[in-house]
């Protein structure tokens, strides 16, 4: 019994003595936008060896969404860094003796359970080859939307839904928390954006969402009966072929 304790302890100790520190720096990029970081409560990144599973290393990404000119202004030539010290990014500093492939996962944005996506790169990690600068670079595709008005499950009278109809809002950013406006570097003008409604599992109708001010989106629905509606509001820019959707239900009461 001892010396099998004695055997483990020495083999451990064989595979610390030969694994050798490699880094690599993982970000996460919102497709047509920025870097995800701090603003955002950043993206949360986990390094899996691929053969069986195993954590080797795991944390958020932090720091900016980087550099508004350089990223989304200017023209790139092979080898352009986007990155730069304070661009958001999580460094992953893992301990292999062998070349290993491992699988990048990223779920992004952290804090926005509504709109995350879960994407993921697979590469190989030889020992002490460091992967710095940019590191691997993971598209976030989508938007941000979180629906305002109505509520999600909120009760309203019919006789209280105004003659010009009931409001329609909902906030909308790129998944990096990058703002949206008219004539802005995010165009709301390249963008459709409409909320279609369902009442008692039926469609009911489309509307139109105006954007008057940034990050807002706007329209009024016309009501004349009681019921379970659902709204799915979604995000679409032909230009980039980026989307994004966010539903809520509410009850229409006599």
């Amino acid at each position: 019994m001892k010396k099998s304790i004695l055997t483990l302890i020495l083999f451990s100790i064989c595979i610390n003595v030969f694994a050798t520190e490699t880094k690599l720096m993982v970000r996460a990029k919102a497709k047509d936008a920025k870097f995800v970081g701090s603003s955002l409560g950043g993206a949360h990144v986990i390094i899996r060896n691929t053969l069986n599973g195993e954590i080797l290393a795991e944390g958020n990404t932090v720091g900016s969404t980087g550099n508004t000119n350089l990223i989304m202004k200017s023209a790139h030539e092979r080898y352009t860094q986007l990155s730069d010290d304070k661009t958001a990014g999580f460094l992953a500093v893992v301990d292999i003796d062998v070349p290993t492939f491992v699988r990048v996962e990223v779920f992004s944005p952290i804090n926005k359970k509504n709109a995350q996506v879960h994407a993921s790169t697979e590469l190989w990690l030889i020992p002490g080859k460091d992967i710095l600068g940019d590191g691997v670079v993971v598209e976030i595709s989508g938007f941000v939307i979180d629906i305002l008005k109505p509520n999600t499950h909120q009760y309203i009278a019919l006789e209280s839904v105004p003659k010009s109809g009931l409001q329609i809002e909902a906030n909308i950013v790129m998944m990096c928390g990058c703002p949206i406006q008219k004539d802005g570097i995010w165009d709301s003008n390249l963008m459709e954006v409409k909320a279609m409604v369902h009442k008692d599992g039926e469609s009911f109708g489309e509307v139109t969402l105006d954007n008057p001010k940034q990050n807002t989106f706007e329209g009024r629905l016309q009501i004349t009966e009681a019921g379970y509606y659902q709204i799915t509001v979604y995000a679409y820019n032909s230009k980039t072929g980026n989307t994004g959707v966010e539903k809520i239900n509410y009850i229409i009461r006599e």
